[in-house]
Parts: structure tokens; sequence; C-alpha cells
């Protein structure tokens, strides 16, 4: 640390699993160098087991690097040879296999070799924390605490940071201002318990489904079908969750409580049923074995029957009865009818809500602060659409508290303790004041850490403030410009239609407070919840062409490709603040703007293409300018050589996983910020545009001298289309789509070298896309989209 902030230049992880590999490689990609230690192999290269497991991570879906060149940054290390590289690192986090004993052999033998002011932490999933300091020297042990990813790391939010009896609160402050930020975490501070928050609740939820699915003889499958986004809970569920998690990773967990909890009410409970041990016995043990609980052959998933111990095949339906409690909007009625209701389905799932919501209220005081972190917890960690006091307290706090309390004196619940006396004391765990600690006996209110200033507009729980919407200063149907109390010198551009599609009002809202945000701000932002847009308002199109009006698509074209040059040409800069996903014209407009703010885990491409459609709100353009302008940097180059590497993206609608990726594609310039926390997406766009403006940015000049590939590059890049559809893998339609983007990146059939201006190359892609729009065959695929939301490839 240095003036109370923590530098991290390079940091190392001991440990080559699957969580350790994982974890260093999102170091990588939030640009940390790591070195990545295991044991030495027994053959060959001593580095061959951490080798192995960066060479799997290749493998690996969803990919844990962001980019493929961030596992260039993961230095593979061993501990016999290179344990004097731990002196060059600030950071340390161990993630070896959860064996106490081992951890403290590691301490042991890193301890020499740590720098004096290095933080070492644990990535243990349920170890005690404090008993794991025991293994450092008394010196180390006040930069030692718990820092607990979820899998996979890269896309998980939650991290648990765990402080010991020692750990120096002001290293801890500086820890998760810095993973906020820099690796983009959502931070729970959690006691050391067994298993902490996330593993605590979500393990005897899971444990909750499965004592109630052999209770009321319901199937693996039935059950998954009533447990996953039904009730707000990932697709996955709770038994193909097992599967992925690892069926005996999950007994690990299990038996974690079992032996460190024996005074727990529900200590009977925490134990694997006699199938999974079964299952773990053979060698079945989930997705990474080929098969637990679910298992494909062929083409068919089929299901382990807990009765007959048999696969059958999966085909799970809910009782029209439970179907129709389910769509009832409103949580207290929803609630009142699932318990009422006799249907073994709808008893599985009021049980499963009343045990959970009894375990957490029994237990709030012993493993979190408050009901705020509990709630986080597994919305960032198990993926709950809420969290669990969010759930009863949405339902009535008082109501189900009732409820439950008579469960209990029936008997009915699977442990007898009873509610806290706190419980009935309230109205619920989340007021605007902060949310309930019952070791405080007061609400709390969210961390005053300086970082969190940085999150206009963070995650909050039922029932807490809303933050401040800023004030607006003009809207229409498609659009609003406001200011956040922030910065009133920077307006705010927000797309309000439906998924941000850009129609016509969405163009002629953009135009107008672009207009008016250059006479009243120093700088304009684009910012809304995401995605940041999904393109082109199709609807529109559609009804146009059904209605054979394309003079009134030509204007619309126009005014599309008018208003990114507004963005591109303004009289004051213009930021893009991208989310979620920016595809076809909302990667346009983001392309066009002066600076782009870009969240780490956004999708961005031109997709045209899948509706049998060309790049035209100035997409191709671009991209012939950066052809161009990359020729001219190589000096030798040519822009077809530039062409050529764009030009499969835009054929076969690409899409950029990563922001990362999207730099590499071209649409995220080298320049721009790529952002790990999306939630501060806003506040740094809000502080690079003053920035910018206070810098005296402004637009440079249209150019004028760009050369194009011209017939050449025309030529080549069919003769790449003419093979794709000998093979058989593009069609006719493909091809001619194909041969319109092409005639766009190269300029048309010109001589090679021809020299353009922008507006010559907006006509060519205008022309073009409204050639392609009067097919018939780009007209079903815009059909088929709209109905279907797939591509057609006809």
């Amino acid at each position: 640390m240095q003036n109370g902030k923590l530098i991290i230049r390079r940091a190392a992880v001991l440990g080559a699993g699957v969580m350790g590999a994982q974890i260093a490689t999102h170091l990588a990609n939030a640009d940390v160098p790591v070195v990545l230690f295991d044991l030495p192999a027994r053959e060959g290269d001593k580095n061959g087991v951490v080798q192995k497991a960066l060479d799997g991570l290749k493998k690996l879906e969803p990919a844990p690097a962001a980019s493929a060149d961030r596992l260039q940054y993961v230095d593979a290390a061993n501990y016999d040879d290179h344990l004097p590289l731990l002196g060059e690192c600030d950071l340390v986090i161990e993630a070896i296999a959860e064996k106490i004993e081992w951890k403290d052999d590691l301490y042991r033998k890193i301890a020499p070799h740590l720098a004096e002011h290095a933080i070492v932490a644990s990535n243990t999933s349920g170890l005690s924390i404090n008993r794991l300091a025991e293994g450092l020297p008394v010196e180390r042990r006040a930069n030692f605490c718990g820092i607990h990813f979820f899998n996979p790391p890269r896309y998980m939010a939650l991290v648990e940071l765990i402080p010991t009896e020692a750990s120096d609160p002001a290293m801890l402050d500086t820890l998760e201002s810095w993973f906020t930020t820099r690796l983009g975490k959502s931070i729970v501070r959690a006691k050391d318990t067994p298993n902490f928050i996330a593993n605590r609740v979500g393990v005897f939820s899971i444990l909750a489904v499965m004592h109630h699915t052999e209770r009321l003889g319901l199937g693996f499958d039935e059950t998954d079908a009533l447990t996953g986004p039904r009730i707000g809970r990932p697709r996955s569920a709770t038994y193909r969750t097992a599967d992925v998690v690892g069926l005996d990773t999950l007994m690990h967990v299990v038996n974690t409580m079992k032996d460190h909890l024996a005074d727990d009410p529900w200590h009977a409970h925490y134990r694997s049923p006699d199938w999974m041990n079964d299952l773990i016995a053979a060698g079945s043990l989930g997705q990474k074995s080929g098969g637990g609980v679910f298992k494909k052959i062929g083409k068919e998933i089929q299901v382990l029957d807990p009765v007959s111990r048999e696969y059958r095949p999966s085909a799970a339906k809910l009782a029209p009865e439970v179907e129709a409690i389910l769509a009832d909007k409103s949580p207290a009625e929803r609630f009142a009818k699932l318990r009422a209701c006799e249907h073994p389905q709808a008893q599985l799932l009021w049980s499963i809500f009343r045990d959970v919501f009894h375990y957490c209220a029994v237990h709030l005081e012993s493993i979190a602060d408050s009901a705020r972190d509990i709630d986080f917890a597994m919305r960032w960690g198990f993926g709950w659409s809420q969290g669990p006091f969010e759930t009863w307290q949405a339902a009535g706090w008082k109501t189900i508290a009732t409820a439950i309390q008579e469960d209990i004196a029936a008997g009915l619940t699977m442990a007898s303790e009873p509610l806290p006396a706190w419980v009935f004391d309230l109205d619920g765990v989340h007021t605007p004041q902060g949310s309930w600690s019952v070791g405080s006996k007061t609400y709390l209110g969210r961390s005053a850490l300086p970082v969190y200033q940085r999150q206009l507009y963070p995650e909050t729980v039922l029932g807490e403030a809303v933050p401040d919407m800023g004030e607006t200063l003009w809207e229409n149907e498609g659009v609003r410009l406001w200011q956040h109390p922030l910065d009133r010198s920077v307006a705010i551009l927000s797309l309000k239609s439906k998924m941000h599609a850009i129609g016509d009002e969405v163009l002629d809202g953009v135009l107008e407070a672009l207009a008016r945000a250059e006479r009243s701000h120093g700088a304009l932002v684009i910012w809304h919840q995401p995605p940041f847009s999904v393109g082109a308002n199709l609807k529109q199109f559609a009804a146009a062409c059904s209605a054979g009006n394309y003079d009134w698509l030509e204007n619309m074209l126009a005014k599309f490709q008018k208003t990114s040059m507004a963005l591109k040409y303004a009289q004051i800069p213009t930021v893009a603040a991208v989310q979620g996903m920016a595809l076809g014209g909302g990667a346009e407009f983001m392309m066009h703007t002066m600076h782009r703010v870009v969240a780490l885990e956004t999708r961005i491409g031109l997709v045209e293409s899948g509706v049998g459609l060309i790049p035209a709100g100035g997409g191709c353009k671009e991209l012939a300018l950066r052809a161009d302008r990359l020729a001219k940097q190589a000096s030798v180059g040519e822009p077809l050589d530039f062409v050529q590497a764009v030009f499969m993206n835009l054929a076969a609608a690409k899409v950029a996983t990563s922001a990362l990726q999207a730099r590499d594609m071209g649409y995220v310039q080298p320049g721009d910020d790529v952002i790990l926390n999306p939630h501060e997406l806003l506040y740094v766009a809000i502080r690079r545009a003053r920035a910018m403006a206070e810098a005296g940015h402004h637009a440079g000049l249209s150019p004028r001298g760009v050369r194009v590939a011209g017939r050449a590059g025309v030529e080549a890049l069919e003769q790449t289309l003419s093979k794709l559809k000998e093979e058989g893998r593009i069609s006719e339609h493909d091809y001619q789509v194909g041969r319109a983007a092409a005639l766009a990146l190269c300029g048309g059939e010109v001589e090679p070298g021809s020299m353009f201006d922008e507006e010559a190359l907006l006509t060519i892609e205008r022309q073009q896309f409204l050639e392609l729009l009067k097919t018939e065959a780009t007209q079903q695929r815009i059909a088929h989209m709209l109905e279907t939301g797939k591509p057609l490839r006809n």
C-alpha cells in the first residue's frame, strides 16, 4: 500500500487447479501479470502441471480469458525452482485443495520468500481463515485474509472477503476497493464461519430441495423444472447445478458443514443422500465425468430415477394448477396459494422457501453483519434474482413469519428451532435507512468506502432507497436528455425504446438532444441500463417494406447516417458508455462517438448479415477508414490487407464476447477505456467526458483522401465467398449479402487506391443496404428474426 492505496504490479496464484488457473487468468484480464505456481511435474518440463492447466483453459466454455492474448501474461512456475519470484509479487492468492495440512505446509514454504508488504489470501471455500492464519509467521498475519471467488471467476460477481482476528482493517479496505474496481467484483464481507455466507445458505438450499424431493416423491427433472427460472433461479436449477459443480465437490462442502457445525439445529440434514454417494463411488461426478444426475445418450438427455437408480428420458412438466399459481404476479398471493395447494409440486416450492427463510433468520447473526449481505451473496454467488430476505419481505414479512412459526409448531419444518424474537418485531429487514443487523440491533447502511461513490446506480435490495435519477432536461418518445448531480456540465442521453432499438423516434431524439447539449453543456455521454442497443428497429423496416414505402426507408437510412456523423463531429465531446450488447446499429452509434467506455463483458458486433443486410449507419465506412489508416501506418500495407481481416466478421455476423475481443476486431479503439466493474461505467464516462471538455477536445476534420481497395478488393473477397458457397457453408443469398459488404468496404468497383471521402463511402453502403432490403430473401430473414428471434439462412 502507498498512501492508503493498494498498488499491485504483479500477483501470484498458488495452485493451478480449476479455480487457481482461472483466477490467474482473470487477473491477466485486468492487466495484472501473474505467476501461476504448482507442484513440479514428475517427468519432462517441471512446469508441466501449470502448462497443462493453461492449455486446458483454452478449451473451456465460457472462456476464462477475455481475449486470446491474455494467457501469455500468466507465467508458469513450480515450487521447487521459482519461489524467489514471490518476492516480486504484491498479492499472493492460495488456491490449492481444501486440506488444511497441505495449506499449512505451503504457507511455511512460501513465508521466507514473500515481500514484506505483500498481501496473502486464501481462496478457501469454507475452511476457517483464523485457523489458516496460524500457518503463517505472526508478523505476516496482519496482511492475511480470505478471498473466496466463485466459479467461474471471470463471470461470477461475488467475492467473499473474510478477515481474521489479526487482519489489518486498512489492508482489508484497500483490498476491497482494488477488487471492486480493478477486478470488477462485488464484495461481501463474511464472518469466519464454515462455508461463509453464500455456500452456507446455497448448499443448505440444495439440501432442502433434495430432502423435500424425496419426501414428496418427485423426480429430479421435475424438481429442476420447478426450481429454475420459474422461481428466479438459474436455468441449471438444483440437480443440474449439482452436476455442474461436481457431486464430489458438493459432498465436500456438505461435509465441512457436518464436521464443523455439530450444534446447528439442522445438523441432521448435513449429509449427502445415498443416491449421491452411490454416484460418487461409481465415478459419476456430474458434468466433468460425462454424467451424474443427468447424462446425455446420443441426443437424448436422461435423468437418474431416485427409486430404481436407473436412467430414464428427462421429460418433466409442471402441473397446470402450479403453473397458474406461479403466473400470479402478486408475491403474497403466490405464497398463500402454494401453501394451500396440496399438489406435491406446490408443496415442494412452499417447503423449500419456508425452510430457507427459517434457516437464514436463525443464522443471520452468526454468519453475516446484515440481511443485505445474505441477499447479495445469493444473488451474486448463486444467481438468484432475489435474495431470501427480499423474497420473504416481498411476500409479506409478518404473514410469512406467522406461517413459518405455525409450520414449526406442527413439526413440518426441517428443524424445530423457533424463529428469533426479532423477526416478529420488524415489518421487514430492508428499509431506506439500511438493512437489519441482529448484532447491532439496527438497520445498517451501505459501506462508506470511497470506491462505492463510483457506483452511481449500484444494485439495490428490495426496500432500499432508490438512487437519484437526475434532472430531465428534455425528452421525446425515443430518448431522455438529463444530467446527474455528479457533474451538471455533462449531459446524459438515454434511449427509452425497447431493448434500446434505434428507430425513427430515437434518431429524431438523438439529433435534437445533441443539438441541445451542444448549446448548454460541455460534453455528452450516451448511457442507459443494458443493453446498449440491439440495433435498428426491424419492425419499422418490415412495416415499410410491406407497404412498399422505400422512399421512407431511404430517408430513414440517410437520417441514421446523419445521426452517426453528428455524434462523430459534434461541437462537444461525445462518449458512449457501453454495457450488455451493442449490436448492429448500436455498435455503429458506439463507433461514431469520440470516445468509448466499455464494460469488459460487453458483446459487440455488426450482425446485419443475420437479417440479410449490411451495416449502413456508417459501420462499413468506419471499417474502410480504419483499413486505410492501418495501411498507412504499416507503410508497405494496402487497404485490402486490413479489409480482409474484418470482412469475415461482417459476413459471419461475428460478435465479440468481450471488450478486449471487440478491440481486436476494430470496434473498440486502443485509447478507449475498458472497465471490469459495470456499475462504475457511468461514473467513468462522465469523468472522461469532463476531462475531454476541460482539455479542449474537439472533433477533427473529416478525412478526404481515403484510399480504398476498389475492384481488386471486391474480386478477392468474392473469391472467398465463392469458395464458401462451393463448400456449402453459405447460401446464394449469403453470397449476395457478402458481396454487398465487399463493395461497401472496398469503395465499389473502382480502381484500387482510388481516393474517397466519408460521404462517398456512406453513399455506397446506403445503396447496397437498400438494394438488399428490396429482395424477398432479406425480407424473409427480417420476418423470421422478428417472429423467432433467430437468424434464417435461406
